[in-house]
């Protein structure tokens, strides 16, 4: 199997070269030929071309392109009616065995493609050039399984939304706190397991509406109850259980383990969890409901539910080049020998997983889930070339991957309690798929040994008391976006302990640059590959010649592969969007690396190899420029500008200028229009009072002007910056001031990403 990237790379060529052809005659083999050769298999050992069939009336038939089981391809000449040929198509199936028939069926007419999934009953049509941006559509050419991304991630905010809900009805009786957030995972953990076999189907909800009362005032101890019993193997609960209560397995894994306060509910808590038990919990992915479900714990997360998770099309973005596609490829290598097979099998097994940053365990549950689905691959070839072996075996002992595997460290208590959660439910959603393939029934439970999710500061761990280094394969995750000046102070004192005393310009990194220090430090000796997303700061300006320059040359860090500056974002209402890049490397080279770019930020990724990724995500040599304080030549300096730095009280907007003077005649000379990024660009008016040189002896005539330099004074005493203080003392004048006294050019310092150049202006 060849990358994703990859793909898009090649289908974008093929779009290419085929946007003018119209005959079919002449070129329409060539074509299929080298469609197939986009994803990297060869059409002669799949497909074949003018396959004869008797149709339905008799008649003889030859299909254009036929992969037996798969897909069936019909092309016509440019123009010509895509219906119709779908409808010759058709026609084919009764002439086919039951085995030959295809899930997929293709027309084309060179210009435009349409694919119709018969087993989902879809149809999609799109432009051959936009074929790049279609290619999920075709993973059963690429082996890329096809994902329902969009289903699951609207099933997972509706769920979330109902969590939403019924915490809001426990938390207006006034149960909150720990309690509250280790309450709702469990309610959450029974209405997943009402719906996918953990429990007997909809055994939870009938639990709820048989043995609580209508009004709620039993449901609090009902559920306690509940807790306790599936806390307990079945040989040591009492006999004298009710029935309903005895039928629910032990489960384990310590989610129930904890004793909590007891809880008193009532009729909108009844209804609203009835409501929850309504829905069909089975469809969410439990990679993106983590984030969600801590949303319900956020009141202003709540209003917005969905827009703050990282979406697993975004995870994949780190996964693959860091592991992913390499073990595809050692896969696709091994799946002609039992032997080796069996060997790669088992080091899946052995492989472990860190995310230092886990958050609701996002990341973990991604990479989990497609190491089982690759597991699955195995099992599936396995099954071809090692019937004895495989049958011999039930369904609980094909699997050899456990949650186990899988290491995160999280600062926030309610994140670290949903991903151990998420962990096991992205588990059991794997080993129903696994059953279905197989036709047996897995599910472990009592559920083993949970995954280690550590409740700690990454920054002040030491990550090697989480997992010994010499276990670990893969340090991944998204850490935290807090830029230099938003940290707070404890923050700010976690990351400059990580670097040098002696190294300067530590208090201008980003707060992400700490968890690149750390694991920096962590791999070292080791062959443990690393990748962490960023905002892109961490490749631009002062920041580069300080952290990547002390990784180069203390800790020797080489990068194996980078997404340059994209947008990082989801589907969701709403969603945060953040630019960022994606850099994986480690404490040694590798002969091959590859470079993502992007045509805009918004743009798919084209990977490219590269003999060297430097500093800036660049196929060029290891640079790094290092802040200045002076020009490298005899130019004038480029400065700030202003800065009020008032609280407001110096500002006057456009709209309170002509009463502010007509209330304080006296004032506008000291009135001046003030421009900074966002009035040049905008030529929007705003004005300011220039106090430069004037007598407090006028001032002191002008009460609405003290009114406005009281406002400055009281807000600067309450800075906690000694230096913003000392600046009370003069309330008339800007905080910084570095206006010009001759002409200028002003820069703005933000501008439009979609502007081709940097707006400029020449001020008097």
């Amino acid at each position: 199997m060849i990358s994703l990237n990859e793909i898009r790379s090649r289908a974008r060529a093929f779009a290419k070269e085929w946007e003018r052809e119209v005959d079919e005659d002449k070129e329409a083999k060539t074509f299929w030929d080298q469609f197939f050769g986009v994803f990297g298999v060869s059409r002669r050992r799949v497909a074949s071309f003018e396959y004869f069939v008797h149709k339905q009336d008799g008649a003889q038939g030859f299909i254009d392109v036929l992969w037996k089981g798969v897909m069936l391809a019909e092309h016509k000449t440019r123009g010509r009616s895509l219906e119709k040929a779908y409808q010759q198509a058709k026609d084919y199936l009764p002439g086919l065995k039951d085995a030959e028939l295809p899930r997929f069926i293709v027309v084309s007419d060179f210009a435009r493609i349409r694919v119709y999934d018969l087993e989902e009953g879809k149809e999609t049509e799109f432009e051959l050039e936009e074929l790049p941006q279609y290619i999920e559509l075709f993973g059963f050419i690429s082996g890329y399984e096809v994902r329902q991304y969009e289903a699951e991630e609207k099933a997972s905010i509706k769920a979330a939304q109902l969590m939403a809900e019924f915490h809001n009805a426990i938390s207006d009786t006034g149960y909150t706190g720990h309690d509250l957030e280790v309450f709702l995972v469990r309610v959450l953990f029974c209405l997943f397991a009402d719906d996918t076999e953990i429990f007997t189907k909809s055994h939870f909800r009938t639990y709820i509406q048989q043995r609580t009362n209508e009004d709620g005032s039993d449901l609090g101890s009902k559920l306690l109850e509940l807790f306790d019993v599936l806390n307990k193997p079945e040989n040591q609960r009492q006999t004298t259980l009710d029935e309903q209560l005895a039928a629910f397995p032990y489960i384990n894994g310590s989610v129930f383990s904890e004793r909590i306060a007891s809880i008193s509910l009532d009729k909108a808590a009844r209804d609203t969890l009835i409501k929850c038990c309504s829905f069909d919990w089975s469809g969410i992915s439990a990679s993106i409901f983590g984030s969600l479900f801590q949303g319900v714990m956020d009141e202003k997360e709540r209003r917005q539910l969905g827009a703050h998770y990282t979406s697993e099309i975004n995870i994949l973005k780190v996964i693959e080049p860091l592991f992913l596609d390499e073990l595809y490829n050692e896969f696709d290598a091994a799946k002609r020998s039992p032997k080796k097979l069996s060997d790669f099998h088992h080091k899946l097994a052995t492989l472990k997983f860190l995310d230092p940053a886990c958050g609701c365990g996002n990341f973990l549950v991604t990479t989990y889930r497609e190491l089982r689905r690759l597991e699955l691959q195995v099992l599936k070839k396995r099954r071809k070339t090692d019937t004895s072996t495989l049958t011999a075996f039930g369904a609980e002992e094909l699997s050899l991957l456990h949650v186990n595997q899988f290491y995160g460290i999280e600062i926030e208590e309610f994140p670290a309690l949903v991903a151990r959660v998420a962990m096991y439910l992205a588990d059991h959603q794997m080993n129903r798929e696994l059953s279905k393939e197989f036709g047996l029934s897995f599910a472990r439970i009592p559920l083993e040994e949970p995954a280690s999710i550590v409740h700690a500061n990454a920054l002040a761990t030491e990550w090697e008391l989480v997992i010994p280094r010499n276990e670990l394969s893969y340090i991944l995750g998204n850490p935290p976006f807090y830029g230099a000046r938003l940290m707070t102070k404890e923050q700010k004192a976690d990351l400059i302990a990580l670097f040098p005393k002696t190294l300067k310009g530590v208090g201008n990194l980003d707060f992400v640059t700490g968890w690149y220090v750390k694991a920096a430090k962590y791999i070292q000796g080791t062959h443990i590959k690393v990748g962490l997303v960023s905002t892109n700061s961490i490749t631009q300006g002062e920041q580069v010649g300080i952290l990547w320059k002390y990784l180069h040359e203390t800790c020797g860090v080489v990068r194996h592969f980078a997404h340059q500056t994209f947008k990082w974002n989801n589907e969701a209402k709403g969603n945060a969007a953040v630019h960022c890049v994606i850099i994986g490397f480690a404490n040694y080279d590798v002969e091959k690396k590859y470079i993502y770019t992007y045509e805009t930020i918004n743009s798919e990724p084209v990977e490219h190899e590269a003999n060297q990724i430097n500093a800036y995500l660049l196929d060029a040599p290891e640079v790094f420029i290092q802040s200045r304080s002076e020009p490298i030549c005899a130019v004038q300096e480029m400065v700030f500008g202003n800065m009020a730095n008032d609280g407001g009280g110096l500002i006057i907007e456009d709209e309170e200028l002509e009463s502010f003077i007509k209330n304080e005649p006296d004032s506008k000379k000291y009135i001046k229009r003030l421009i900074g990024s966002v009035e040049f660009i905008n030529n929007k008016k705003r004005w300011c009072l220039w106090l430069v040189g004037a007598e407090p002896s006028e001032i002191k005539l002008l009460p609405k002007v003290l009114d406005r330099l009281e406002i400055v004074r009281r807000n600067r005493l309450l800075s906690t910056r000694e230096a913003t203080k000392k600046l009370a003392s003069t309330p008339g004048l800007f905080g910084e001031i570095r206006q010009p006294s001759s002409d200028y050019l002003l820069i703005p310092r933000v501008s439009s990403e979609n502007r081709p150049i940097i707006p400029i202006g020449y001020l008097d």
